[in-house]
């Protein structure tokens, strides 16, 4: 594993930042992980200067809006490229095995029949169950259910070189993940808002965490690089230097609050 490139760090109804995707790279290829809630995702890669023809594996953590309308632009930009000759191969998206019905079902409803009708034959949709694996990219990446209180959402780990890289996906660690999160080098997690700020954002009622309690849950299973994303987004112009002023307060590790954008060295 190289880096990841934050495509977006916010919640659902962010206004100030696009909601929270990434890219992880490989060389000139691409997995992307989500990709928010509508065609935002393509200004986001342009952005970015991620071609959509890299990118040949999607996993998606789960059906909420902003993590899954996007990918249907996503599905669309790269049927186009394949129909206009311009991509090689095919086109894969992983995802726990009740949500490749779900994603066909958007996309026929709202794509054009000519892209529509690759899927299951260029763009393969793969329903995955808890602890299975698949090599992707030169990973071995190993999907877990995070045992969600709102919707099934499954996290992964992805490992390559010995470096271990875990995403949580939206919601807390529960423990019972112990045994897929264990000896990660790189823990991928959401932290709603600062815990000073919990009576104002509410993140308990939304099932989310603040950056104490993601930070505490770092420096307890001795992960050595920590990411926080998944915020509010009304400190979004402060919000890396007030999160990471709070994280330093209970995690001593490496500590990122990125920005949209940003680029991580793994």
């Amino acid at each position: 594993m190289e880096k990841i490139t934050v495509l977006g760090t916010g919640y659902a109804m962010a206004l100030r930042c696009y909601n929270t995707c990434f890219a992880l790279h490989q060389g000139d290829e691409v997995l992307l992980v989500d990709a928010g809630g509508g065609n935002g995702i393509l200004v986001q890669l342009q952005k970015a200067g991620i071609d959509p023809a890299d990118i040949h594996h999607l996993i998606v953590t789960h059906a909420h809006t902003d993590h899954i309308l996007g990918v249907v632009w996503v599905i669309r930009k790269i049927a186009t490229l394949m129909l206009d000759g311009k991509y090689e191969g095919q086109f894969h998206i992983w995802c726990h095995k009740g949500l490749p019905e779900t994603i066909e079902t958007l996309v026929r409803l709202t794509v054009q029949g000519k892209f529509a009708k690759l899927i299951g034959d260029r763009i393969l949709l793969h329903g995955v169950t808890d602890g299975e694996q698949a090599q992707i990219l030169g990973h071995t990446v190993t999907f877990f259910d995070i045992h969600s209180t709102k919707m099934e959402q499954y996290g992964f780990t992805a490992e390559k070189d010995g470096k271990k890289l875990t995403c949580l996906g939206d919601e807390p660690y529960n423990p019972l993940c112990e045994s897929y999160v264990k000896g990660s080098d790189w823990l991928l997690c959401e932290a709603f808002c600062l815990y000073g700020d919990r009576e104002k954002f509410k993140p308990y009622e939304k099932h989310h965490s603040t950056v104490k309690e993601a930070c505490e849950l770092a420096a307890q299973l001795e992960v050595p690089h920590l990411v926080l994303w998944h915020t509010e987004d009304k400190t979004y112009e402060d919000r890396q230097r007030l999160y990471t002023a709070e994280g330093r307060e209970y995690y001593q590790g490496d500590l990122h609050v990125p920005y949209d954008l940003d680029v991580i060295a793994l």
